[in-house]
C-alpha cells in the first residue's frame, strides 16, 4: 500500500452517490472547503494506468467531487491510499474492523456516521485539536507545494514547446509558404538564384489554379522556360533531395 495524490477525475466509485444523504454529503463538502482539504485519505485500487477505483471512502469521494465541482482549481487532487490488487482482500477485512469498532448501528447509516463523528468531537481536548489543526496545516501546505510544483512544470513544458520548432511538411511548403520564404527554401536546397525565381513563380501560378494534392503532382505541373521548350523545374530525383535536405535542415 502506497500513500499518493491522485487527480479526482480518474477516480471511479461502484457505490451510487443516491446512498448517501444530500445534507451529509454537503456538510462534508463545506468543511473540506473550509479546511482546504480531505484529511482522511481514500484507499483505491488501480484499475489501470490512470484510473482508479474507491475501496473505501466512497462518502469521502463523492464529498471531495461536490468540492472540486466547486472549486476545481484547489480540489483537483485527493490524498489517497493506493492499494494493489493481492491486499485488496487484506484491506478489505481492516476496513470491515474499523467499521464494526465505530458502529453505533448500521454501518452504512451516515445519519449514525454523522452522529458518531459530533460525539468524537465532543471529547478531543485541546491537544488533539492542536494535533489535528497541524495535520491539517500539513496537508494544506503539501497541497500548496503540489500545486506550485505542477505549476512549474506547466511552464516549463510550455517553453519548451515554444522552443520546438514546427514541422511543416513539404507539400504544405509548396501550396502555402509565401514566394519570399519559398524561394529561400529553394536555394537551400541547390537551386540557383535564377532557377530559384523561375520555379517559384511557376508554382505559384500552378497553386492559384488548384492546390498541389501531392509532392508527385508539384514535379508534373511545375515547369520552366529552356529555350522554345518547356520542361520540368524539379525532377523526381531532386524532388527527393529536396525532402531530405529541408528534412536535416528542420531537425539540426
Amino acid at each position: 500500500m502506497k500513500f499518493y495524490t491522485v487527480d479526482v477525475k480518474n477516480i471511479i466509485c461502484d457505490v451510487p452517490a443516491s446512498n448517501f444523504e444530500d445534507d451529509a454529503l454537503n456538510n462534508l463538502t463545506n468543511t473540506i472547503i473550509e479546511s482546504g482539504g480531505l484529511i482522511k485519505p481514500l484507499v483505491l485500487k488501480n484499475i489501470d494506468l490512470e484510473t482508479y477505483t474507491v475501496v473505501d471512502g466512497h462518502f469521502e469521494y463523492y464529498a471531495v467531487v461536490k468540492a472540486r465541482e466547486k472549486n476545481p482549481r484547489q480540489f483537483e487532487m485527493v490524498n489517497a491510499f493506493v492499494i494493489s490488487s493481492n491486499d485488496e482482500e487484506k484491506i478489505l477485512k481492516q476496513v470491515a474492523t474499523f467499521k464494526q469498532l465505530n458502529s453505533s448501528g448500521d454501518p452504512e447509516d451516515n445519519t449514525s456516521i454523522e452522529i458518531r463523528a459530533k460525539s468524537n468531537y465532543s471529547n478531543f481536548t485541546n491537544d488533539d485539536f492542536s494535533v489535528l489543526k497541524q495535520q491539517i496545516d500539513h496537508l494544506r501546505s503539501e497541497l500548496a507545494q503540489e500545486r506550485q510544483d505542477r505549476q512549474k512544470l506547466y511552464e516549463i513544458m510550455k517553453l519548451l514547446e515554444n522552443k520546438i520548432p514546427q514541422q511543416i511538411q513539404p507539400l504544405e511548403i509548396f501550396n502555402n509558404l509565401n514566394l519570399l520564404e519559398l524561394n529561400f527554401r529553394l536555394r537551400t536546397a541547390g537551386f540557383t538564384d535564377k532557377k530559384a525565381v523561375q520555379v517559384v513563380e511557376s508554382i505559384e501560378k500552378e497553386r492559384k489554379k488548384k492546390k498541389f494534392e501531392s509532392l508527385k503532382d508539384v514535379v508534373e505541373r511545375v515547369t520552366i522556360a529552356n529555350g522554345k521548350k518547356r520542361i520540368k523545374g524539379i525532377s523526381s530525383d531532386k524532388m527527393v533531395d529536396i525532402v531530405d535536405i529541408w528534412s536535416r535542415i528542420l531537425f539540426n
